[in-house]
């Protein structure tokens, strides 16, 4: 049986996994407003909903039959769902245990019936669910749960694309989604050898003055200039995300601590030679670096994204425009030729 830690790391991971979706509190998209409507058609039920499962809250990306945006989680019934992984159905909500008191089946608008769907990542965590519900008692046949759960499917699907499509409007780097979404796939478990997974964060100094003294269309022609910089100087199948602001991560597979400390070394001379003198003579840009390594023990690419910026902020406070190692004393470990599996 999972003890108490076991289970309160493993929601820690659900919640990171969540979060790399970058989809919590955004606007209402189309293609899922299509999928409730559809789900409710199809089940001639009065509400649909998508549902992501969030720390303390149920937010709704889709909803249809209902006004609300959230609920807290603990008056959830998809909180349930995702528990058990697979498609829930309760045919009379005041008859279980686990509903039973719940104040929307006890209170307004007293609901009765729930079915719901988890939406699963391709990593296998439940994030949410797929439901539908009414006033009154319903039979849900197990060929209904399968339509259910192949809708949650492609909600899921839906999700994926929305991740992996996005670019940053302004450098054209991948965004933060698009970033999530590569590094989930590096790390994610193999059969064989892991390959070396090196993340390197690093952001430009003095950005706000940059912003504050030539105006910010100026910035946004640096931002977009220190990109095209990046990529002339990694390889194609490197990628370099915008995270935020002047805040940029890049992920090298296969490099090992030597190699991912060259390739920023490289990065923070080439950012340092662009020529800004079309925008302003004085104009002179810099970055400063850090540099983290993936392992076998590493749980989400959040703590490696951790180790190299808390490397960063090492650089910054040595001075700026340098790049530094991830850990306390910054030694750059020698793992060539070690297997990363």
């Amino acid at each position: 049986m999972q003890d108490e830690s076991e289970a309160t790391s493993a929601e820690e991971l659900r919640l990171q996994a969540l979060a790399s979706y970058c989809i919590l509190d955004t606007e209402q998209e189309a293609h899922f407003g299509r999928i409730v409507e559809l789900a409710r058609d199809i089940f001639d039920m009065p509400i649909s909903h998508i549902s992501l499962i969030d720390r303390d809250r149920q937010w709704f990306k889709a909803e249809s039959g209902t006004a609300l945006c959230q609920t807290n989680r603990a008056d959830s019934f998809c909180r349930l769902t995702i528990q058990e992984k697979s498609t829930l159905v309760f045919r009379d909500l005041s008859l279980d245990p686990r509903t039973a008191s719940n104040p929307f089946v006890t209170g307004d608008p007293h609901m009765r019936f729930y079915a719901g769907a988890p939406l699963i990542s391709p990593d296998g965590f439940a994030l949410g669910a797929l439901s539908v519900m009414d006033y009154k008692t319903q039979e849900f046949t197990e060929a209904n749960a399968r339509v259910l759960a192949g809708l949650a499917a492609i909600v899921m699907d839906q999700m994926e694309l929305r991740l992996r499509s996005s670019l940053d409007w302004l450098t054209g780097a991948a965004s933060k989604g698009a970033f999530y979404s590569f590094a989930r796939e590096l790390m994610l478990p193999s059969p064989g050898a892991k390959p070396f997974v090196a993340l390197i964060s690093f952001d430009l100094d003095h950005f706000k003055q940059i912003n504050d003294r030539h105006g910010h269309l100026v910035g946004d022609q640096v931002l977009t200039r220190v990109t095209q910089a990046c990529r002339r100087t990694l390889r194609n199948r490197d990628v370099i995300a915008r995270m935020g602001g002047e805040e940029f991560a890049v992920l090298l597979e296969g490099a090992t601590p030597q190699v991912a400390m060259a390739v920023a070394e490289r990065l923070r001379q080439a950012i340092s030679a662009i020529d800004f003198g079309d925008l302003d003579v004085d104009l002179t840009v810099s970055a400063s670096f850090g540099v983290a390594m993936a392992s076998a023990a590493t749980a989400h690419i959040d703590d490696v994204l951790n180790e190299a910026d808390k490397a960063l902020y090492q650089a910054k406070a040595a001075g700026r425009n340098r790049v530094h190692f991830a850990g306390d004393d910054g030694h750059i470990p020698d793992i060539r030729g070690v297997s990363a599996a």
